[in-house]
């Protein structure tokens, strides 16, 4: 008996998120600073979805796979406006005088090596609540076009958490990610 109730009980719960009983999950949003100082919302990039990476200084190497698979992926597919792609430097360590402004001008150098703008979190913003990242190591967060966090991973990632980051950023832009690029056919 206590089994059937058990296995009704999941099967109620998993129909009742089925059917939406479960909220949807509510816009996130932050206050984060350019490399040239002035503060800047994140729902500014609403619209489309947000790939964040969140990383201190000695984290930024930790997913370079991931950012180059993101990269060849969106190139193969003619899909690299498909979603915003946001680079926040955790400078929370670096907040005094003088060593801000040293920070702030590696992070505005490394802007113009990499071509994204990188956005910069002097107080541990996104390491407070709604976000609560973990504030020394590399974080990848999906926003959809809503602003809500659809994923999150802290680390570096494991092949399998690369395919599920890729299976959850497809749904988002609308175009599968996990399976071989479409060939050119040849003339």
């Amino acid at each position: 008996m206590k089994a059937w109730i058990a296995g009704a009980l999941s099967i109620s719960l998993a129909a009742g998120s089925a059917l939406g009983a479960t909220p949807a999950p509510e816009p996130v949003d932050a206050t984060l600073r350019t490399s040239a100082g002035k503060e800047v919302r994140l729902s500014k990039w609403r619209g489309k979805p947000v790939i964040l990476f969140y990383e201190d200084k000695d984290s930024t190497k930790l997913n370079s796979t991931l950012k180059k698979e993101l990269f060849a992926r969106g190139q193969e597919r003619g899909i690299l406006d498909a979603a915003w792609v946001l680079a926040v430097a955790n400078l929370q360590n670096f907040d005094f005088f003088p060593a801000r402004q040293i920070a702030l001008s590696f992070v505005r150098d490394e802007e113009k090596k990499v071509g994204v703008p990188i956005l910069v979190d002097m107080d541990g913003a996104l390491g407070q609540a709604p976000w609560k990242l973990p504030l020394k190591t590399s974080n990848i967060v999906l926003l959809d076009a809503e602003g809500a966090l659809v994923y999150r991973h802290s680390g570096r990632m494991k092949p399998d958490e690369l395919t599920t980051f890729f299976a959850v950023l497809s749904r988002l832009v609308g175009v599968d990610l996990n399976s071989p690029a479409p060939s050119e056919p040849s003339p």
